[in-house]
């Protein structure tokens, strides 16, 4: 949307030239908007990406800015109460809103809807039926924030965040004794991710959430946290079952080897018998590792 006297195609091409040097994923997809209307473009100078606000840089003589409110304030650009009424209802029914300034004053905005993932919603589904709290941590307005929390009935919210506030968080719940596993996809993710005691990454995010995190979702979907959850249980059962195997036959074979039984029933531990004995204990811890593979996830 543009105000009246700028032209909409001519605004899209001031953008999607500034995002086209952004690693943002909203970024991308403005972009490519752009190449399906055969927009051309413009070369960009002084471009600067803003952690948690959005992008500004200078395309044509004019300085251009792209992001949330906290940006427009930074860059001391002012809102026509009309422009804001349209952005609040836009907001409301959960869309993503970018404000677009040019020279210190708003004359339009951006939205995108990110529709949510079925595989997502039953993701998140599963592991709250499993007692996991999920909250979402996020730099889009509470509008937004709120109308994706309620459908996805997320434990709770916080919007209008920036990186160090995800940063901030991730250390509280920590200090509560509470274990936390961060999913993010973006640069401003990467503090919390790193923070978290299980960063998780979108493979279809920047290289430097991937960089920050210990576990790289490829496809991008969060139902392989499900996935991984599971795998890990699995594996913590396994180990435990393995672990007591170990103890059976150390318990038993050892006192036997040292000749426990010689002096009631004369009988001595075949050094040959000892040998198999601890070769079935491996084949055996081997064999259960192996059931592993059968699980389901």
């Amino acid at each position: 949307f543009a105000e009246d006297g700028f032209n909409v195609n001519d605004l899209l091409q001031k953008i999607a030239s500034l995002n086209k040097y952004s690693e943002h994923p909203l970024a991308q997809a403005i972009v490519n908007h752009a190449k399906e209307k055969n927009v051309s473009f413009s070369a960009v100078k002084d471009f600067k990406a803003i952690a948690g606000k959005g992008v500004t840089g200078t395309v044509d003589g004019k300085i251009i800015a792209l992001g949330n409110k906290k940006l427009m304030e930074e860059m001391h650009s002012s809102i026509p109460p009309a422009l804001g009424e349209k952005i609040n209802k836009e907001q409301e029914s959960g869309k993503t809103v970018s404000y677009i300034s040019i020279d210190e004053s708003a004359i339009g905005y951006i939205t995108i809807t990110d529709k949510i993932k079925e595989t997502s919603k039953k993701a998140i589904e599963d592991l709250l039926n499993n007692g996991i709290e999920i909250i979402m941590l996020t730099g889009d307005n509470a509008g937004t924030a709120k109308a994706v929390a309620d459908e996805l009935h997320l434990t709770g919210f916080k919007a209008e965040v920036l990186p160090e506030d995800k940063l901030k968080e991730i250390k509280r719940l920590q200090a509560e004794g509470k274990k936390v596993a961060m999913a993010g996809d973006g640069i401003n993710d990467s503090p919390a991710l790193a923070q978290a005691d299980v960063g998780i990454a979108m493979g279809t995010g920047t290289d430097v959430a991937i960089e920050s995190a210990e576990i790289t979702l490829v496809k991008g979907d969060l139902h392989g946290i499900v996935k991984a959850k599971k795998l890990s249980a699995g594996v913590m059962k396994n180990i435990h079952q393995n672990l007591l195997f170990a103890f059976i036959y150390n318990t038993l074979g050892v006192p036997i080897a040292a000749g426990i039984l010689y002096p009631f029933f004369g009988i001595l531990l075949s050094p040959m018998i000892a040998a198999v004995a601890m070769s079935f204990s491996s084949v055996s811890v081997i064999a259960n590792s192996l059931r592993l593979r059968n699980l389901k996830l």
